[in-house]
């Protein structure tokens, strides 16, 4: 290719690069949209009261380790895509049929455990997840009429209120990555700690100045960490909370356990489990040690150690090296 012409191509490339960046803008205003506070307040002593329920550890995924959302709205997404397929081929009515009711029914726990998330984020996550249910609460309106027209033999009407339903419960998603991904709605926000750790063990200071039981915010390297001083034992887990990053520091200790003071995620001192979400993911936890002259230090956990917590199921699959000598 001539060097003028390769220039040109990779200048239209990169204008042609900016059209998604330009959307993203459009989405990101949405999160200073004020005038949708409204409707979100309005919508939060629900929200509030799905976390709050028997139920509402199981709707965040607490028992999953990461949130249960995203991997409910797979079942709808799919069957309803499957749906669309099904329609562009000849003599495919029924199955396309069942695969559209199958999404509606399923659609049900994924916007529970999504309103459930909601309850417990920062306000512009808020303000987007009310735009994004909005347009999966259409595309769920959509499909049931779609499956109205089915039912009564319009196949011609149900295949296009179909297609339109499947449009906006794409909008929906691009919205719910949006808050998963450049909001970091679901993400842990205390997994990178270990990583920024120093290699080696880090002195932390005198155990006699660390109040027992109490938290306190103490600096290993460049990560904030919380320190729990119980009799001769410390404990120290990353301090940002993995669920939106509060400062468990400036949390209570009560039977063992800290409980974040933003929206009440409680921990596991000894291993970081979460025993309660709206966090789903466990807290990490560090080494310690004291020395003899008093002085605390703290080091990155061992693989081993950061293996034991998994689940059963996740530890089986992995290589024998991987596992901890003291596992079964």
């Amino acid at each position: 290719m001539p060097p003028a012409t390769s220039r040109r191509w990779f200048d239209s490339a990169v204008r042609g690069s900016r059209a998604p960046m330009r959307l993203g803008n459009i989405i990101r205003r949405l999160e200073q949209q004020r005038r949708l506070d409204r409707i979100v307040d309005a919508a939060r002593p629900l929200a509030d009261r799905l976390s709050g329920s028997r139920w509402g550890d199981v709707l965040h995924g607490v028992q999953l380790g990461h949130p249960a959302h995203p991997l409910l709205v797979q079942v709808p997404i799919g069957a309803w895509t499957s749906a669309a397929a099904l329609d562009m081929l000849p003599n495919t009515q029924r199955s396309a049929h069942r695969l559209v009711d199958l999404g509606i029914a399923a659609s049900v726990p994924a916007v529970l455990a999504g309103l459930a998330d909601s309850a417990h984020q920062h306000r512009h996550h808020q303000r987007v997840a009310l735009v994004h249910a909005a347009s999966n609460g259409t595309a769920l309106l959509l499909y049931a009429a779609s499956s109205v027209a089915r039912w009564r033999g319009r196949h011609t009407l149900g295949r296009g209120l179909g297609l339109a339903g499947f449009t906006a419960v794409g909008m929906g998603g691009m919205l719910g990555a949006h808050i998963s991904y450049a909001l970091a709605g679901g993400a842990s926000h205390a997994a990178h700690a270990v990583d920024r750790m120093p290699a080696d063990w880090w002195e932390i200071g005198p155990l006699a100045e660390l109040p027992e039981g109490q938290p306190v915010r103490r600096d290993a390297g460049p990560v904030p960490v919380v320190v729990v001083r119980e009799g001769r034992e410390v404990h120290a887990l990353a301090d940002s909370c993995g669920h939106m990053g509060g400062p468990l520091s400036e949390g209570a200790i009560a039977n063992g356990c800290i409980t974040c003071p933003w929206h009440g995620s409680r921990f596991r001192l000894r291993d970081g489990t979460v025993l309660n979400g709206p966090a789903t993911a466990p807290q990490p936890v560090l080494r310690t040690r004291v020395d003899g002259s008093g002085t605390v230090a703290v080091a990155r956990p061992d693989e081993a150690e950061v293996v034991e917590r998994l689940p059963s199921a996740v530890t089986d699959a992995l290589p024998h090296r991987a596992r901890s000598p003291r596992g079964p």
